[in-house]
């Protein structure tokens, strides 16, 4: 089993550890509770090193990503970041990623721990159509960058404190290289996965302890906790944030994941799978992904069925938890179409019974 860089002060700090994509990972420290409102309310530390970076670089970077991710990557500029995914050229997603334009022919790839592998096979099996190989044009540097998610309403002015200039102004999903704790050419990113406000900073593995001990010199007073996976899919959720594995994979579709906001049918963007995606867009589709709520009292969970008020069986939860801010059932699944509008009136189906609960816009707070 693999470690991050951090993983010593994980187990300094009592933390239930667990596997998690090959790593040993933190779950959870004070509990997922308490951890999820510290970063709702004040701020809290995430060790994300386990998540893959792949370089892309060179002529045809911007042509490569142009067809492999559903995004429009030509609207990305210098410093900006944004959130596509990869179509698999049968209708489903390989991975979700995050896509990091340093300049017009140097791009980072941040991509889910899991499918690191996967996605890098992918990759180069389609760069050969570029003429780009791995090594040169392509670089896996999952195995070299260490990464903390920072996230909370307190974020930025604690990590103001470690960089020499301005930063707590940061636009949403721009992205600066800079000196953070000392450590030249950081990447920090006004970027997460809570939903909370925060920022995402890359760091060579050997630099991981300075910025450790730098962040929690300044953190500690300000209230910063750590954080475990569990806080991490608590506050995803109350989001809407799809989870790799959970809510989307190889067999759902952008659009059915209700990523139509990211699949851009542009003129000129000749992206895998786009005649299946818009055949399947001008047919229309037969479900989606919705957020509901629980009317009656219940926790969801992966995996359970959801059926109309009938009875019939309609769909499955994809991701399902007791939200702990508003202390009730919530949860993510797909349903056949004609449920899917907000408001409308489905059951979880909990040990044999069908517990009512009602379709709802996401995020839920």
């Amino acid at each position: 089993m693999k470690t991050t860089p951090f993983t010593r002060y994980h187990r300094e700090n009592r933390a239930r550890m667990v596997e998690f994509a090959g790593y040993e990972m933190p779950v959870e420290f004070t509990g997922i509770n308490d951890e999820h409102m510290a970063v709702r309310q004040r701020a809290g530390v995430f060790d994300v090193s386990h998540m893959g970076e792949i370089w892309v670089k060179g002529p045809r970077a911007e042509e490569f990503l142009s067809y492999v991710a559903v995004n429009d990557v030509r609207k990305l500029f210098d410093g900006k970041v944004q959130y596509s995914c990869l179509p698999n050229g049968r209708g489903g997603i390989v991975d979700d990623i995050l896509i990091y334009r340093v300049d017009a022919q140097t791009y980072l790839l941040v991509v889910n721990a899991a499918n690191v592998e996967k996605d890098w096979k992918h990759l180069t099996e389609c760069g050969a159509r570029f003429g780009m190989t791995a090594g040169k044009e392509l670089y896996n540097a999952s195995d070299e960058i260490a990464q903390l998610a920072i996230q909370g309403p307190e974020t930025m002015r604690i990590v103001q404190q470690l960089c020499p200039e301005p930063v707590e102004q940061m636009p949403y999903y721009t992205f600066k290289k800079t000196e953070v704790a000392g450590i030249p050419n950081a990447i920090l990113s006004a970027t997460g996965y809570t939903g909370a406000g925060g920022c995402e900073i890359y760091v060579a593995n050997q630099d991981a302890d300075r910025l450790w001990d730098a962040l929690w010199s300044v953190g500690n007073d300000c209230g910063l906790k750590n954080i475990g996976l569990g806080a991490r899919d608590t506050l995803r959720l109350e989001m809407g944030f799809c989870l790799y594995g959970n809510d989307i994979d190889d067999t759902t579709s952008p659009l059915e994941a209700g990523l139509g906001w990211i699949t851009k049918f542009a003129e000129g963007k000749d992206f895998i799978d786009r005649p299946l995606l818009e055949r399947q867009k001008a047919e229309g589709l037969k479900r989606r992904l919705v957020g509901f709520r629980m009317v009656e009292r219940g926790v969801p969970r992966h995996g359970y069925e959801l059926a109309a008020p009938d009875g019939t069986i309609i769909g499955h939860v994809t991701s399902g938890t007791m939200s702990p801010c508003l202390k009730v059932g919530i949860g993510m699944g797909y349903v056949q179409t004609a449920y899917s509008k907000p408001g409308s009136e489905i059951a979880v189906v909990i040990r044999g019974k069908a517990v009512k609960a009602e379709v709802v816009r996401i995020p839920f707070v």
